[in-house]
């Protein structure tokens, strides 16, 4: 049977230019919460069901329309249940066309999501406080999931959310800055999601439309992120280092020390990576000073992915590279931290250990390790596990061609 309502949300999830699956993610991602399925959205359309207001303030948000426009035609369309079916020229298109053609709509103009964010960056108007609280604070947890999710299974869910704060900055009102720093923010990580599966292209227009809600919202660190984030892909040496000098200069000052711990760290290993001992040593020291002083929990929500975890990581890829004695006592701290059951981050810093390990020249310890992280990262793939991979597979002996033909196909 079919209704105006039903026809309405089919046509809103076509205008955004998703499938069943992904209006599910989008209006999840508004939520918080995986409670819609594609045969909710299915029931929808179809007019088998009703979407509760609960769920309609979600798919408003996802789509980026009035909340109560939604309401109101929800109101009737329930009334028409009650009543039957109704015929086909009491339909009230007007309604439909006006809901249809507001502005919000407009994001879909854009193929791809970051073009339809670059799109909305252009707009504005209203949303209320609880979804923009809501958007962002989705936009920090997926931060910290990078750590334990695969690259292929993150990149759906980062990007229906990036849809959903793009449908919401047209109505931003008061918020606009925050939701677009949030938007900033899951662009940033849709590129690194994007990169580590081989997609280059769509990663670099990600990282450019973070910059652009980097200048928009008068935000530095957010072209930090960017930019740090891009750095791993440069082609050359040189680049990758002006990127971090330019990432470092915009987290100077108070309340970025996280960030500066991350992009110093950074820094640190790409000097390492070059043969410069000194900046190396001395950008390794400034990572570690700033992280003992910084206060996680009142800085840029994206810092929650830099743990103590993330900061061995980067000091043993820094000992590992330069052969220095302190790799030694780094590995012991790192490994004490792990613990008996591997945490959320844990892939990385095995993965960093026995490529230190295997460079400093303690073969049989890196082979024990690159055993285990082999098997981490097929237990807990995250977007980091394939470079890792990667790099390993280029430090093993000769003895060892079977691993390290097991690391090449796994970073394939």
């Amino acid at each position: 049977m079919s209704d105006p309502f039903a026809e309405l949300l089919l046509r809103l999830r076509k205008e955004a230019g998703r499938t069943q699956d992904q209006h599910a993610e989008a209006i999840n991602a508004a939520s918080g919460r995986a409670t819609v399925t594609r045969r909710e959205v299915s029931r929808y359309e179809k007019f088998e069901n009703v979407p509760t207001n609960h769920t309609l303030a979600h798919i408003a948000t996802a789509c980026g329309v009035p909340v109560e426009e939604l309401l109101r035609e929800a109101k009737a369309a329930r009334a028409r249940r009650r009543k039957g079916p109704v015929r086909e020229e009491a339909q009230d298109d007007v309604k439909r066309r006006k809901l249809l053609g507001s502005a919000a709509i407009g994001v879909s103009a854009a193929a791809e999501p970051w073009g339809r964010l670059a799109f909305a960056l252009r707009k504005g108007s209203r949303i209320d406080k609880p979804a923009a609280v809501s958007l962002i604070t989705r936009a920090a947890d997926l931060h910290v999931q990078e750590l334990n999710l695969s690259a292929r299974r993150l990149q759906g869910t980062v990007e229906s959310h990036l849809d959903a704060i793009t449908g919401s900055l047209p109505h931003a009102g008061e918020h606009e800055r925050a939701l677009t720093l949030a938007a900033g923010e899951t662009a940033a990580l849709a590129g690194w999601v994007a990169w580590d599966l081989g997609e280059y292209d769509k990663a670099g227009a990600y990282y450019d439309v973070t910059i652009e809600c980097a200048a928009k919202a008068g935000h530095p660190p957010l072209r930090a992120l960017a930019l740090t984030y891009a750095s791993y892909g440069a082609p050359t040496p040189k680049r990758k280092l002006e990127l971090l000098s330019q990432a470092s200069q915009d987290v100077r000052g108070h309340g970025n020390a996280t960030a500066a711990a991350w992009v110093l760290g950074r820094h640190a290993e790409e000097a390492a990576a070059v043969g410069d001992e000194m900046g190396a040593l001395r950008a390794l020291d400034r990572a570690r000073f700033a992280y003992d002083f910084a206060d996680h929990t009142s800085e840029q929500a994206w810092v929650r992915f830099v743990t103590p975890y993330r900061m061995d990581s980067l000091a043993l890829s820094v000992y590992g590279q330069l052969g220095r004695s302190e790799l030694t006592a780094t590995a012991d701290t790192a490994f004490d931290r792990l613990g008996d059951e591997l945490p959320d981050g844990g892939v990385v810093v095995l993965g960093d250990l026995a490529s230190a390990l295997l460079r400093g020249g303690d073969v049989e310890q890196g082979i024990y390790v690159s055993r285990q992280f082999t098997t981490a990262s097929q237990a807990k793939p995250n977007t980091m596990g394939k470079e890792r991979a990667a790099k390993i597979a280029t430090c093993l002996p000769n003895s060892e061609r079977e691993l390290a033909h097991h690391l090449r196909q796994f970073a394939s």
